[in-house]
């Protein structure tokens, strides 16, 4: 049976990729990895559990296409799988706009409306795209589906969406979407399985990672989000300036002479962990160097996102637990640490060697609230979404 699904989570030099098979209700992972290098010397590599499956590298003068690469890739893929190998590939879509909040087969005119988005997420959008047309290019007639990171934050009420902006602008899509959405669908799944009362509660998940934001999350629906128009609101991150007075624009416009692209470059790629510290935007790095400035630029990434669970609980009408997830969130038990520091004013203590260990439940037995660590898996929310849409549509 024709049954395995590739997902792919495409960057502007890298694509991750799963792939998984359906055996009866469940999907199954097969193997997953990285292509890295795209457009200098690209390495292919796939891992079953630890092992190393497939390895490829190609020399900088190749001049391998997108196409060319994912022909191979899914090559590959079709002999894992067996059988009659890939049934459908299933792509992360950052954005999805306001039409788009379930997941689509895609086809020319889908295609054309995510491009228009192209420009409210400048550093995703783009290369999802171009995983999608390499894909048609190599494999017309394989589905493909899109699942979109704004989806989960669909049904929020108007007036957590709506800017104090004319309304013909509101009219034309200028609102509030939020990200992240994949990630917190799942997590949000596995809270429910993990700790039943808990999901059926007042959660944060503080999903922490090069991109950064919160969501607010009542009985398994988001409510609220950080991330609004583009993937630039918010929590501060790793490149990314976060949320910003709006008249900082207008000065590097019009005092400093910054051209849109210029401003652009700074708020998406030089601002964040990298900017404040002048020393990297990787959170690792920042945590042991002895600079004045990386400290700072720590403290403000924990104040900024102690600041905003503040608000989302404010949105929630209190909070039962708060749930870290993402490669800062699971991995960094210094930041859970200052961030639970400064929230002890709504009950938060921590279990100092819960927090090391970074599994499940961390708090301490006098804490208030419920405080968890549960690693995100995006790449099982887009098979599931994936799964369910071609074998049901078969």
């Amino acid at each position: 049976m024709n049954d395995a699904v590739l997902t792919l989570n495409a960057g502007s030099s890298s694509l991750k990729f799963s792939l998984f098979r359906k055996d009866g209700e469940d999907l199954i992972r097969l193997a997953d990895g990285q292509l890295e290098g795209l457009g200098a010397a690209p390495h292919l590599v796939a891992r079953d559990g630890g092992e190393v499956v497939l390895e490829r590298r190609w020399d900088a003068t190749t001049n391998l296409t997108h196409e060319a690469m994912l022909s191979e890739l899914i090559a590959w893929a079709d002999g894992q799988a067996g059988g009659e190998g890939v049934a459908a590939v299933g792509h992360r879509i950052v954005h999805g706009g306001a039409a788009h909040w379930r997941p689509a087969l895609i086809d020319g005119p889908l295609l054309d409306e995510l491009d228009a988005l192209c420009p409210l997420a400048p550093l995703h959008q783009p290369h999802n795209l171009a995983a999608v047309r390499a894909v048609l290019a190599a494999h017309p007639s394989l589905p493909q589906v899109a699942c979109f990171d704004t989806a989960f934050h669909h049904g929020h009420a108007p007036v957590v969406d709506r800017f104090a902006l004319p309304r013909d602008l509101e009219a034309e899509g200028v609102r509030r979407y939020g990200f992240h959405g994949l990630s917190y669908e799942y997590v949000a799944g596995r809270v429910r399985e993990l700790a039943p009362e808990l999901a059926a509660g007042r959660l944060i998940i503080a999903h922490l990672g090069a991109g950064a934001s919160l969501c607010a999350v009542k009985d398994g629906h988001s409510i609220d989000t950080t991330m609004g128009f583009t993937a630039l609101d918010g929590l501060m991150m790793g490149t990314r300036c976060g949320a910003l007075d709006p008249g900082v624009i207008l000065y590097l416009l019009q005092a400093k002479g910054m051209s849109a692209a210029a401003i652009e470059d700074l708020l998406y790629r030089r601002s964040g962990l990298l900017g404040v510290s002048g020393l990297s935007g990787d959170m690792r790095a920042l945590l042991a160097s002895e600079a004045p400035a990386a400290r700072e630029a720590v403290e403000l990434f924990v104040f900024r996102i102690a600041r905003e669970i503040g608000a989302l609980t404010m949105s929630l009408g209190g909070l039962d637990g708060v749930v870290f997830t993402a490669g800062i969130g699971e991995h960094a038990p210094e930041i859970r640490r200052r961030v639970c520091e400064r929230l002890a004013w709504l009950g938060a203590r921590l279990d100092p060697a819960a927090n090391a260990s970074g599994q499940g439940p961390i708090q301490a037995k006098d804490s208030r609230i419920a405080l968890w660590v549960v690693p995100t898996d995006e790449e099982a929310m887009i098979a599931r979404h994936t799964a369910d849409l071609v074998f049901r549509a078969g």
